[in-house]
C-alpha cells in the first residue's frame, strides 16, 4: 500500500509538480486512477489541505524518468544537476550552475529522454526587466518558447521568452478560483496573460474580471485566451494599472502577483477594494522578517491614509536558502 492524495484528473498535473517542488512526491510509484480522480503517491500525511490516504499502487521503475540517469557529465559536477525545473506546455525550462553550461546540450537531450512529452528544453538565463521576462536558450529539441499551456480545464497560450507566465502557481490560481462567489468583480493588477482572470472565469462565475498588464505583448496572449477558453466576461487592458484602476468599478477581489514589488501598489489596491472585499498580494521576503512585515506595512499603508488587515498568510514557493514567496490576503479595515 502506497500513501496518496486523491484529486481530480483534470487538477492532477498542477498537483505532481506542486509535490515535487516540495519534495513530497514518492517516487517509489508510479500514478494511479480511480474513476474521475488521480492518485498521486507522497511521503506527506497532508498536502494543502487534502488528507492522504493509502492505495494499490504499481512500484516505480527506478530512474525511467529521472534524466540524471541518463545524462552524461563528469562525475564530479553530478552532484551540480538540477533535480527539478519548470515545464510549460510541452517546453521544459531548466537553470544550471556555471560548471554545467559546457554540458547544456547532453543535458538537455537527456529531459527529454526522460520526458518524451517534451518538445524542447530551453535554459533558463534569469527573469529581466520591468515587464519580469525570461531569458531563454534552447538546448534541446525544436520549435518556439510559445506554447499552449494547461491547468484546471484552462488552456492558456504563453511564451516566457516575450511576457510574464509562472506556471508553479498553478494551486494558487485555483485556491483564489474557489474563492470566488458568484457576481464578483475582480481586478488583475498585474496579470501577464490572464491566468488568474481566466482560470477563475472557467471555474467560477465573476460578473466581470479586469485583466490588466504593462507589457504591450501580452495583449495578444489575453485575447487569445480568452477566445480559447470561450470567456465573455474578461476585458484585457494594457498599461500603467495604477492609473487604469482609477477609472474601474469597485472590485470584491484585487490580484496582485508582482512579487518584487507589489507592496509598493497596495495603496492603489486598497483604493479600489470595496470594504468587504479581498487582495491577494504576492510578495518574496527574507523568512526572517516575516514576523515583523505586517505591522511594518500596516504603518506603511495608515501613512497613505488607508487602513488594512492581513487575514492569511501562505508561503507559497521557496525564493533561495533564506527568501520565500508568500502570498497575503489582505483586507481594508479602518484605520486605528
Amino acid at each position: 500500500m502506497a500513501k496518496c492524495i486523491r484529486v481530480p484528473k483534470r487538477e492532477g498535473e498542477p498537483y505532481r509538480r506542486g509535490l515535487i517542488e516540495d519534495g513530497l512526491l514518492d517516487l517509489a510509484y508510479r500514478i494511479g486512477s480511480d474513476g474521475s480522480d488521480i492518485l498521486i503517491p507522497c511521503t506527506c500525511d497532508e498536502y494543502r489541505g487534502i488528507r492522504a490516504e493509502e492505495a494499490e499502487l504499481r512500484p516505480q521503475e527506478h530512474g525511467t524518468n529521472d534524466y540524471r540517469e541518463k545524462v552524461d557529465v563528469p562525475a564530479e559536477l553530478r552532484e551540480l544537476l538540477p533535480n527539478s525545473h519548470d515545464v510549460v506546455g510541452d517546453i521544459a525550462i531548466t537553470k544550471l550552475e556555471d560548471p554545467l553550461l559546457p554540458y547544456k546540450e547532453e543535458i538537455g537531450r537527456a529531459m527529454m529522454k526522460a520526458c518524451p512529452n517534451i518538445r524542447a528544453v530551453f535554459l533558463d538565463g534569469g527573469v529581466k526587466g520591468e515587464f519580469r521576462i525570461r531569458e531563454l536558450e534552447r538546448i534541446a529539441g525544436e520549435g518556439t518558447s510559445e506554447v499552449i499551456h494547461k491547468e484546471f480545464g484552462t488552456r492558456l497560450m504563453t511564451d516566457p521568452a516575450k511576457v510574464y507566465f509562472n506556471p508553479r502557481l498553478a494551486n494558487e490560481r485555483a485556491r483564489v478560483a474557489e474563492m470566488v462567489r458568484p457576481g464578483e468583480v475582480i481586478i488583475d493588477m498585474f496579470a501577464g496573460v490572464a491566468p488568474f482572470g481566466s482560470v477563475i472565469c472557467r471555474n467560477a462565475q465573476p460578473e466581470k474580471v479586469y485583466s490588466i498588464d504593462l507589457n504591450p505583448e501580452c495583449e495578444k496572449y489575453m485575447r487569445e485566451n480568452v477566445r480559447m477558453n470561450h470567456i465573455t466576461n474578461m476585458e484585457c487592458m494594457i498599461g500603467d494599472s495604477v492609473e487604469l484602476v482609477k477609472a474601474l468599478p469597485k472590485a470584491d477581489r484585487v490580484v496582485m502577483n508582482l512579487p518584487q514589488i507589489a507592496d509598493q501598489f497596495l495603496d492603489a489596491a486598497l483604493g479600489v477594494c470595496k470594504p468587504d472585499g479581498i487582495i491577494h498580494m504576492h510578495k518574496i521576503m527574507e523568512r526572517a522578517e516575516l514576523p515583523t512585515y505586517q505591522d511594518d506595512l500596516k504603518r506603511r499603508m495608515a501613512e497613505k491614509g488607508f487602513g488594512m488587515r492581513v487575514v492569511r498568510i501562505q508561503e507559497l514557493k521557496t525564493y533561495s536558502p533564506t527568501m520565500s514567496v508568500y502570498v497575503f490576503d489582505i483586507s481594508p479595515d479602518s484605520l486605528e
